[in-house]
């Protein structure tokens, strides 16, 4: 599933090329669980819908229309959005969908826009969607009410986190920063990287972390994000950035997919692979030493 920087250089994309646009249609092809819409919905609150911004909450985007409806769009593993007009945009899962002609076998849903441009939703494994809401609706969505602050987000300052991360006391700090109801998008890339330079074992429960511990973390998910998002995302082989393109955060990461390599902080030392959360884990043993309890 894609982390929030691949999401955020997803929405730039879109935010760049379809604001200001109108929809004549849209429609799913032949998986209607793609696009679960009233017909009655589409025809009133979509077709001749202006779009109006291109938001994004953690991992999910978000398409505001002149009608007061959004159309809220989850890639889930493999989706991808591509944008046929003039110029021919990619973003998601780097199957040949980004690059051949549309539609194919792997696409959902089709949106046509007045200016005679598209937007194609491709998935290959049919878990993502396109859902219609109203606006003023979308807040009360289950995941919406679940998922915490945006870590880059003015409200997301230590105080809140710490508040919200010591709810998972007895659980291990990865799987606490994971959970998207501590705080939105940080995914197993990212935490691990965050873990590093903050100097934090992954496996270590957050009731054995001081509080200047945690805000160090949560400065550490925020720098990380931001280089995540200034270079594109990581794409961890499965997404490309906003112009189609492979993102290159791994060129930056320090410890994730670096096991047997050395540690850029202590060169000694190198990355080992273990598993904590039930996810790979990508840890420097001399960077991040896990006390004995």
């Amino acid at each position: 599933m894609p982390e929030l920087p691949e999401v955020e250089t997803i929405r730039r994309g879109l935010d760049r090329l379809i604001v200001g646009k109108t929809i004549a249609r849209a429609r799913h092809c032949d998986s209607p669980k793609s696009f679960p819409n009233d017909p009655t919905a589409v025809a009133h609150f979509l077709h001749n819908a202006r779009v109006t911004a291109v938001r994004r909450r953690a991992k999910v985007l978000l398409i505001e229309l002149n009608t007061c409806y959004t159309l809220v769009v989850h890639l889930k593993m493999t989706g991808q959005l591509v944008f046929v007009g003039a110029e021919r945009w990619g973003g998601g899962h780097p199957t040949d969908s980004l690059i051949h002609e549309l539609p194919d076998r792997h696409t959902r849903v089709i949106i046509d826009f007045t200016d005679g441009t598209r937007l194609f939703f491709n998935d290959l494994r049919k878990f993502g969607w396109m859902k219609l809401y109203p606006t003023a609706e979308v807040p009360n969505m289950p995941f919406m009410r679940r998922v915490g602050p945006e870590p880059l987000g003015d409200s997301c300052d230590s105080a809140a986190f710490i508040s919200r991360i010591r709810r998972r006391n007895n659980t291990t700090v990865k799987a606490a920063i994971l959970d998207q109801s501590v705080i939105a998008g940080v995914g197993n890339i990212y935490a691990d990287e965050s873990l590093w330079q903050a100097c934090i074992h992954p496996a270590m429960r957050v009731h054995a972390l001081s509080g200047e511990q945690l805000a160090v973390l949560l400065t550490s998910i925020k720098q990380v994000l931001a280089l995540g998002i200034e270079t594109g995302g990581s794409t961890d082989k499965n997404y490309v950035d906003a112009e189609g393109n492979k993102g290159n955060y791994l060129q930056f990461a320090h410890v994730f997919r670096r096991e047997g390599q050395p540690c850029q902080r202590h060169p000694d030392s190198t990355i080992q692979k273990i598993r904590v959360a039930g996810r790979g884990t990508h840890v420097c043993p001399v960077c991040q030493v896990l006390p004995l309890e």
